[in-house]
């Protein structure tokens, strides 16, 4: 079976046709809808299996990064969401759509409506643009099944990317075990130093799940390694397989399996 993802749009996306391509790739039935789609009926989530929310600027990143279409989601297509969420299905939020999943609640807590974190602006107080080096923590997480204990080298982009909590809901993310993705220096280590953590990320978090491990948000943007040349340094990599590319084939083999 060919899951059905809906690669959801509005003005300002910019990453839609690359989240279409690496999840085309893996064996995935793509639409790229618009927000607008789903609003006037022409779309219905009920259609699809995973939902992905890409990269970009939606609405210009207007009053703060993914408001607005953080908006959208928790106000006229609540009843969507929620039915979604509430079944047995995936989400994906890159970059961008890491903040709109923050900012409707989704993540970490699955929290409709609520927000109990924040992206905020980097440190450096700019537009950080880098490969950076992530571990992969042991999590429930979908996408990063079998991926435990490595490190991969995605690229970042970004003004706003430092994942802060207040402390103890900080302490329930580590002990729920829904920290994903931790930026770290090149041999593996965890790491608060610039650059190799962009934006200043408190306990270096680059990526989370919720506590069922269906829906995942990350900052760096596996979508833009799906393929070795994509790399600055692709001829010097071993062959194998990039490393964005493992996320997408597990959301697909989820469904392939169930």
């Amino acid at each position: 079976m060919k899951p059905r993802v809906c690669i959801l749009r509005t003005d300002g996306t910019n990453c839609d046709l690359e989240t279409y391509h690496a999840f085309e790739i893996t064996g995935a039935n793509c639409r790229l809808v618009h927000v607008n789609q789903l609003r006037n009926g022409e779309q219905s989530l009920s259609e699809y299996q995973i939902l992905a929310v890409p990269g970009g600027f939606s609405y210009g990143d207007d009053i703060h990064s993914g408001k607005v279409l953080a908006v959208e989601l928790t106000s006229f297509l609540k009843e969507q969401m929620l039915q979604f969420i509430n079944s047995d299905k995936l989400i994906l939020g890159i970059c961008n759509g890491f903040q709109v999943l923050v900012r409707t609640g989704l993540l970490p807590f699955k929290n409709l409506g609520n927000i109990d974190a924040a992206l905020m602006e980097n440190d450096s107080g700019r537009f950080e643009c880098r490969w950076v080096n992530m571990g992969i923590e042991k999590t429930k997480c979908v996408f990063t099944e079998g991926m435990e204990g490595k490190v991969v080298n995605l690229p970042a982009a970004h003004g706003e990317g430092k994942f802060f909590s207040d402390i103890d809901k900080l302490k329930i993310i580590e002990s729920n075990r829904q920290v994903v993705f931790r930026y770290v220096q090149e041999a593996g280590a965890v790491t608060a130093d610039y650059p190799a953590n962009p934006n200043g990320s408190l306990n270096s978090i680059a990526g989370i799940c919720d506590d069922t491990g269906r829906i995942l948000g990350l900052m760096p943007h596996p979508e833009r390694f799906v393929k070795l040349t994509q790399h600055p340094n692709w001829r010097r990599l071993k062959k194998g397989e990039a490393d964005g590319l493992a996320i997408f084939h597990n959301a697909v083999k989820y469904f392939q399996a169930n």
